[in-house]
């Protein structure tokens, strides 16, 4: 049987020696030492992982581009990016499919346009867009100034007739001459398609949300917390770097879905965009940052859990089976890529009036 004094001296008793009076007493055993708890786990070293993850990725720049546009160009792009009437029955804008107050996107799996169209792909966010090597899925647009010409003469979405009507309505609100005069100084005729699209882009610029993650890059390793640390090393031990990696995260090429597991889609990819046969189902690698407020996830919407995505992804990009510890730390980490805008940047701005010759809303 087992001694029970060390449960009586833990209980604060005193052990009494002999009943004899002049007996001496009995020396008090020591209780054994109680069992050391076992120590967690030490996790990832901030430091070391910050010299990996440094090869790695980069911090985000505060302006997105070669050379930063004008006060004028960059207030002339939100109005636009705002402005409804550059659609056919004027009800969306840019800023319809790609909120700014819900993370550049809508939140639906695809989106709704002319008449409550669904469009065929996801709208992806506009945050960091101008980042991308390219725009869309299928990366069918050079830049953001390009892919801001598209969705306005998509039937589907905005339904413009043609360029020239778009000009035809801006022109005809009094405000937006002078504005486009101010925006693009020295040209003889500044109001233009082109001019419009290089406003928007110059406005999305500058949609830049610095995030935990572009602190912890430039060397503060408090910026993150065990679990995200833990995170950025499971996300790199895990190969997800081969397609999310560089300053985005992401947007800097393509890749097959299901490159090592086939992946069902009916969505031939970017093989619609160039025609050949080797980019049937290829799509650009998304962004990772703020993918924690960008959901659903996918090309066409259909994963409505980040957990599942990340599962996803492995399985069939990778050729992993991820157990659900760690799919919960690449999560964690990925938290760390949600950032923040400027809330005077991304604020609605009045919109100019119309004019008595404004074409009327063309609900047809």
């Amino acid at each position: 049987m087992r001694n029970p004094l060390p449960l009586v001296l833990a209980l604060g008793l005193v052990a009494c020696g002999d009943a004899t009076p002049d007996a001496p007493k009995a020396a008090t055993p020591k209780a054994p030492a109680a069992e050391k708890k076992a120590a967690a786990p030490a996790g990832p070293d901030a430091k070391a992982l910050a010299a990996q993850a440094g090869a790695l990725f980069k911090p985000l720049p505060e302006w997105m581009g070669d050379k930063k546009a004008s006060k004028e160009m960059i207030d002339l792009g939100r109005m636009l990016y705002f402005e409804p009437r550059l659609s056919k029955n004027h009800d969306i804008s840019c800023n319809s499919c790609h909120d700014l107050l819900t993370g550049g996107d809508d939140g639906n799996p695809t989106s709704p346009g002319h008449k409550g169209q669904l469009g065929g792909r996801n709208s992806p966010t506009s945050l960091n867009a101008a980042l991308h090597v390219a725009q869309f899925w299928d990366g069918r647009a050079e830049d953001v100034e390009a892919q801001a010409k598209g969705p306005v003469l998509n039937p589907v979405e905005m339904a413009m007739p043609d360029e020239a009507t778009v000009v035809k309505v801006l022109a005809s609100i009094p405000d937006y001459p002078k504005l486009f005069k101010a925006a693009f100084p020295g040209e003889a005729d500044p109001l233009t398609y082109d001019n419009m699209a290089n406003a928007i882009g110059a406005f999305e610029r500058g949609l830049v949300t610095p995030a935990p993650f572009d602190a912890f890059l430039k060397g503060d390793t408090a910026a993150l917390n065990p679990e995200q640390l833990q995170g950025l090393s499971t996300f790199m031990s895990t190969g997800c770097t081969a397609c999310h990696s560089g300053v985005a995260l992401g947007g800097q090429g393509y890749f097959k879905l299901g490159m090592v597991v086939p992946y069902e889609t009916k969505d031939e990819g970017r093989k619609e965009a160039t025609g050949n046969e080797s980019d049937k189902f290829v799509f650009k690698a998304p962004s990772l940052r703020n993918i924690t407020i960008t959901g659903p996830y996918f090309h066409d919407g259909s994963i409505t859990s980040l957990d599942n995505a990340v599962k996803l992804m492995a399985k069939h990009q990778l050729g992993k089976d991820l157990k659900d510890g760690e799919i919960k730390e690449i999560v964690a980490f990925l938290g760390a890529l949600e950032g923040k805008l400027d809330p005077t940047y991304i604020q609605k701005p009045e919109l100019p009036a119309a004019g008595p010759k404004t074409p009327k809303p063309d609900p047809s």
